[in-house]
């Protein structure tokens, strides 16, 4: 099965469209399932209810459901919901038990509650167990099904156990190993497990530095561990070190997009990421929190103006450089939080410590702060023949530069420190903030420069 770009997309879609609406069941199945699991998906997502629900009836809830594990995360609820809720529980049964957790917590207490009532008992309970784990930690992320073999198995007992379990597995790359309390004691590669021999005893040829996260442990966290050392799986274990679950890779991967996506949002001052086809309503609702707060500390800027009524009234021409000296001050700050932001969530902020970074921001807006102030000093100079005025203007272009880089890298790295999200020191907070901090300096150069100025 080949991937499809967009437009080999569209042909294939006018062929299965034909046999949809003739009601050609047979060519219809043969064209679509044809094609790779994602390319079904990204077709499935632009239609219709009314050819939806076509669909539904053509496939069986298992084709459905690999399908629907391809899906837009963010559309999934929505399909699940339209279908008729025994198929809708059948296709969840038939999904990977962590994807079906994760679309069940996108639901109604109710539609969940209807959902787990019509399921196999067996499969409903595996998925209530996940359900009750917090929200972006390891229980919620992992997979209950991998293939698990004990200790005391020789390696042809354990490659019996292997084909009989690894229809229902989501991987077996690695096959973790308990012991008779069920305990974790050692993980073997399926390579591994291959090339011994066959009377060999598992316990003689696992490895035991097996790595492994606590059923609690952060999600970005795990991203990071299994980026650093190139897992493909991840055991998931209690207090007592009994094994729960596992991590796969594409968990983290969505993992990644999601935090990602989250960080974003929060750099550009919103709640949450919006999604194409929202209400005008629900984007403001989004972005009204943050756009109020700034907009009391646009007050809180506009009333030190004002404080300051009496040096513009001497020399207006001060008013000519507030946008420049502003914009410069939002600008670099914003610079030194995208590249705090960055280091922290992955994870390089923890191989340096916090006063190096700050230190080195700082560094960096003396250089930058003194090449830009000594340019516009020179062309202020030059343009208004004035040298004084270039003199305060650079300086303070210069101290804005130095300050509002320090601050910010500082803001998110106390944050982090206080164990708040370091996004939420935000593109437009930081930039607003720094808007304060050079008004200040650069009115109070002013009054200090005041004689000259004159």
């Amino acid at each position: 099965m080949e991937h499809l770009n967009e437009k080999q997309r569209l042909e294939e879609w006018k062929k299965i469209q034909t046999a949809l609406v003739n009601e050609q069941i047979d060519q219809f199945r043969a064209e679509f399932l044809e094609m790779h699991p994602y390319d079904q998906a990204k077709i499935f997502e632009e239609q219709d209810e009314e050819i939806r629900f076509l669909i539904y009836t053509y496939l069986s809830p298992e084709e459905m459901a690999e399908v629907m594990e391809n899906v837009d995360f963010e559309l999934v609820s929505t399909f699940i919901t339209e279908m008729v809720p025994a198929y809708a529980a059948k296709v969840l049964e038939d999904m990977s038990t962590d994807d079906a957790v994760d679309i069940l917590n996108e639901l109604d207490k109710n539609k969940v509650a209807s959902f787990l009532t019509i399921m196999e008992k067996e499969e409903a309970e595996e998925i209530k167990e996940l359900l009750h784990y917090e929200e972006k930690t390891a229980g919620s992320i992992m997979t209950t099904e991998f293939v698990v073999i004990q200790e005391t198995m020789t390696v042809k007992e354990a490659m019996r156990h292997l084909r009989k379990e690894a229809p229902e597995a989501e991987t077996i790359y690695y096959l973790y190993v308990i012991d008779v309390d069920k305990k974790l004691v050692g993980v073997i590669s399926l390579r591994d497990l291959i090339i011994a021999e066959g009377d060999f005893l598992i316990l003689d040829v696992m490895s035991e530095r097996v790595v492994s996260v606590p059923v609690g442990e952060d999600q970005e966290d795990i991203a990071r561990m299994m980026r650093d050392y190139d897992f493909l799986a991840l055991p998931v274990v209690d207090f007592q070190n009994h094994l729960l679950g596992i991590i796969t890779v594409d968990d983290i991967m969505d993992v990644m997009e999601e935090e990602a996506n989250d960080d974003y949002s929060k750099l550009a001052g919103i709640s949450e990421l919006e999604k194409e086809g929202e209400t005008a309503f629900s984007s403001a609702k989004k972005r009204l929190p943050w756009l109020v707060i700034l907009l009391f500390l646009g007050m809180f800027t506009a009333s030190i103006i004002g404080r300051f009524e009496e040096t513009l009234d001497k020399v207006a021409l001060l008013a000519v450089f507030i946008p420049l000296i502003a914009g410069m001050a939002g600008n670099t700050g914003t610079q030194a939080l995208a590249v705090a932001v960055r280091n922290i969530s992955t994870g390089d902020s923890g191989k340096r410590s916090n006063f190096s970074i700050i230190k080195q921001e700082a560094k960096t807006g003396l250089i930058t702060g003194t090449i830009c102030g000594i340019l516009i000093t020179l062309i202020i100079a030059f343009w208004y023949e004035d040298i004084y005025l270039g003199i305060l203007v650079g300086l303070s272009i210069m101290a804005t530069l130095i300050v509002a880089t320090t601050a910010g890298a500082f803001v998110p790295l106390i944050m982090h420190r206080l164990k708040i999200d370091p996004a939420v020191a935000s593109g437009p907070f930081i930039t607003t903030l720094n808007d304060i901090i050079s008004i200040l300096i650069y009115f109070g150069l002013a009054t200090a420069f005041m004689n000259f100025l004159i």
